[in-house]
């Protein structure tokens, strides 16, 4: 046991280090390659932060633990907009000025109903994973798009502030440094939460919805906080947006492709109801119908809130 909880913190430190180095090459990388600062934002940024979840689903699903491949996105969306956004709301009132994250949260809404739709019969089969990925696609492409027509975008400009200056070679070097690690930590990772699952009888799935969720999260947690206590708050809504696009389309879709898995019933009448829940909260509060969108710290907390009672009901009912 104490070997499993070690592996689990090792694991999730490495993973987050590692993305991080991931995410700054990547961007950076990109920036000297001449991509437009709103792409990078949305596209690059958005791959690099969901990296950790595409490793651990990608691994536990290949291993024979769908639960935990499931449980991993879903309750990374879920911790995204109720733990993240929650506590950076409590430190700084996000306020929406973007145009592009306005269209993407309704994309949001609809991505998250083409998701349960294509897990209602509780089956994800390969076409279901090849749909995601297709969708997946498509989303890329409209972002480009919306990149290419939209360059003053006021994300553009929050990002154009982030993207460090470091000479490419070093960029490349800490985007393979930080690909590598990432596959190296997710493997200590799954490894040390499926022995624990099975050492105190809780499932794979709750593991992932909890422990491995909030994990894989951190990467967003760090920038949402540090891009909000800066004022830039349309980066801190869009790393949240662009990783639960991911983690519902892409994280989900590979875990798919790679071995296709049944649906646990909980799954459906409770997790996915929660994260789709969540979804359209969050739509409501940031679209912001006559203005700005804003997350106030009311509405901070009672998204913190939600969090701490969905986490409280798993953990009490952990043997299902």
């Amino acid at each position: 046991m104490l070997m499993a909880i070690g592996a689990i913190i090792a694991g999730l430190i490495l993973l987050v280090w590692s993305a991080d180095k991931f995410v700054e090459g990547s961007a950076t990388t990109a920036s000297h390659f001449g991509m437009p600062p709103l792409l990078i934002g949305m596209v690059v940024v958005g791959f690099g932060t969901s990296a950790p979840e595409m490793a651990v689903s990608a691994l536990a699903a290949s291993q024979g633990n769908p639960g935990l491949a499931l449980g991993n996105a879903y309750g990374s969306n879920i911790t995204n907009i109720a733990l993240i956004l929650g506590i950076t709301a409590l430190l700084a009132p996000i306020a929406v000025h973007s145009q592009v994250m306005r269209k993407e949260l309704p994309i949001l809404i609809l991505v998250t109903a083409f998701a349960g739709w294509q897990l209602w019969d509780g089956d994800l089969s390969r076409m279901d994973a090849i749909g995601l990925m297709l969708a997946f696609v498509v989303l890329i492409g409209w972002s480009i798009y919306q990149g290419l027509r939209q360059p003053d975008d006021a994300l553009a400009k929050e990002m154009t502030e982030e993207v460090h200056a470091m000479p490419v070679r070093k960029a490349i070097l800490w985007l393979v440094v930080g690909l590598l690690l990432l596959i190296v930590s997710s493997r200590i990772l799954v490894w040390g939460a499926v022995d624990l699952a099975t050492t105190f009888g809780i499932s794979d799935l709750v593991i992932g919805l909890t422990i491995v969720a909030v994990g894989t999260s951190l990467p967003e947690l760090a920038s949402s906080i540090i891009a909000a206590r800066k004022g830039e708050h349309d980066l801190a809504l869009g790393n949240i947006l662009g990783s639960n696009l991911f983690n519902t389309l892409a994280v989900v879709g590979i875990a798919g492709l790679i071995a296709p898995m049944p649906v646990a019933p909980e799954v459906l009448t409770r997790d996915f109801p929660v994260m789709a829940a969540l979804t359209l909260v969050l739509f409501a509060m940031c679209y912001g119908f006559r203005g700005p969108g804003r997350i106030n710290r009311f509405e901070g907390s009672a998204l913190l809130l939600a969090f701490v009672a969905y986490t409280v009901y798993l953990l009490a009912f952990s043997g299902a």
